[in-house]
Order: structure tokens, then sequence, then C-alpha cells
């Protein structure tokens, strides 16, 4: 039996309209700022992608494109003038920043109210404590694809494997609010797949190609691949091994295709959210 493959791209339409038609119906102004520092690739398409969703929401986008060798100083004063810019209400600097800039003094520079990523330490402290206006976008639309499949995740075993700041640290304490139990996976973790084949849900945020196999997988657990690399004959594929996998989960994100759509999604959904805060 084939796992239900859930549809990151319909959701995340879905989740767009939704942001449009209530912009319009409460005629919001929201603004979005994208601040590139250098000509990453990769960096560039997530750019066009967050302006392309813009435009759709109906959210004014601004671009900062600034050359690799701009300094700490020159960005921190953008980021600056960009804090007490009233047509901007939200700000978004693209991570990875080139080396010689720090993205922790950066992130930390982004006002509170602003930082529709959920970067800065003072939202990062209030999702732990469950009170929070943002979420970062990726965990967030993590838990609509979830939530999508009709998997209440109260009591199940919840797998997240991976702990960085972005995505695994986030995405444990919101299935922890969900009243999931939770056990993060990292390189130190003994007997890896003993705990995954434990998971009814199963997050995999590693940054390996094809890391999770089928025998790491309890049949008809519920798989969300956050992972996105490219190979070498240039094909996009994430961290689980989807051949095998989505032959023994009940549902299954692809890549590309699940959890990317959503990212974007849920930063348009944040932006309305700056914007109605900082009306008031």
């Amino acid at each position: 039996m084939a796992a239900k493959i859930i549809d990151g791209k319909t959701i995340s339409a879905a989740v767009k309209e939704q942001v449009r038609a209530e912009i319009e119906r409460d005629r919001i102004k929201a603004g979005l700022a994208v601040v590139i520092v250098g000509d990453d690739p990769a960096s560039r398409v997530y750019v066009n992608n967050k302006k392309k969703a813009c435009e759709l929401c109906g959210i004014q986008s601004f671009e900062y494109a600034l050359p690799a060798e701009t300094s700490e100083e020159q960005l921190l004063e953008l980021v600056d003038t960009l804090n007490s810019d009233d047509k901007v209400n939200g700000i978004l600097v693209q991570l990875p920043l080139p080396k010689h800039l720090d993205e922790k003094k950066v992130i930390e520079r982004i006002s509170p109210l602003k930082d529709v990523d959920a970067f800065h330490e003072m939202n990062v402290g209030k999702i732990m404590i469950g009170n929070y206006a943002f979420l970062p976008c990726t965990p967030a639309g993590c838990m609509e694809l979830i939530r999508s499949t009709g998997v209440d995740i109260a009591g199940k075993e919840c797998v997240v494997i991976g702990r960085s700041n972005i995505v695994g640290k986030p995405m444990a304490m919101l299935l922890l609010h969900a009243n999931g139990t939770v056990t993060v996976c990292h390189s130190k973790t003994h007997d890896l797949p003993e705990v995954c084949r434990r998971a009814d849900i199963l997050i995999a945020a590693v940054g390996k190609p094809n890391f999770v196999t089928a025998d790491m997988v309890k049949p008809g657990a519920v798989v969300i691949d956050v992972g996105i690399n490219r190979m070498e004959n240039g094909k996009l594929c994430g961290d689980v091994k989807f051949d095998e996998v989505s032959e023994k989960a009940g549902f299954i994100t692809p890549v590309p295709g699940g959890v990317g759509p959503m990212t974007i999604a849920m930063l348009m959904r944040n932006t309305l959210t700056a914007a109605k805060i900082q009306a008031k």
C-alpha cells in the first residue's frame, strides 16, 4: 500500500489565497523587504520565489541586492533604515551570508516586530513558552502539512532528525505545543534507526540526501521531508529515500513540491501578521 502524497503546492496555494483574501477584504497594506548579499544561486531562486508570492498575495515587495563585499556596518545600517520604515512590515535577510558577515549580529539587529523569519532571540524565546506572534516558516509549514493528513498529533510519537535553530529545535517545540511526545535526534544519537522506527510522525531535517531509508520508518507513519539537496545529475532530492519509504509510510511529502512551497506561504502569513500587529 503506497503512501498518500502530501501536496505542498496545493496546500501552500490555499494559504496564499487566504492571505490575499484577508489583505483585500480588510484593505491591509503589507510590505516585505528582502535583503540578499552576494550571488548565491540557491538564494537568488528563493528571493525570486518570495517576490512572486508577494505579488500573488498583494504584499508590496522591496528587494535589496547587495554586492558580496558589503561590509557589516553597511548591512546593519540598511537593517536600521528598514526597521524605521513604516512601509516595511517584515524584514528578511537571506541566509547564508558571505563568511565575513556575522549572521547572529544581523538577525539580532532586525526589530522583533518585523522579524518574519522568527529567528530573533526574543521571538525564539516566545516560541519556547508558547506565546508567539511569528513562527519560523519551515516548521510552521510542516505543521500545516501534518494537519492536512487528518492525523492528530496529540499523544503521537514524533521524531525530529536534526537540531538546527532554523528547523529542528522550533519543530520540536511546535510538536510539543500540539501535545506530541517528541524525540530530537542528531549525530550523537545512539541507534538512530531504532528511534526513528518508533515514530508515528517522522520529520527529516538533516541535509543529507536519501538519509532516511525504509528500514527506519514505521509502517503507516507520516513522513515530512525538509531536506533539499542537489544531486550530481542536477536533480533535487530530499533527506528521505522517497521511492522505498513511500511504499511503507502512510503519508509522505515529495521533494520538490512538499515543504518548500509551504515555507514561502508561511512567510506571507507572517508578513500579514506583522502588518496587523504594527497597525495596532
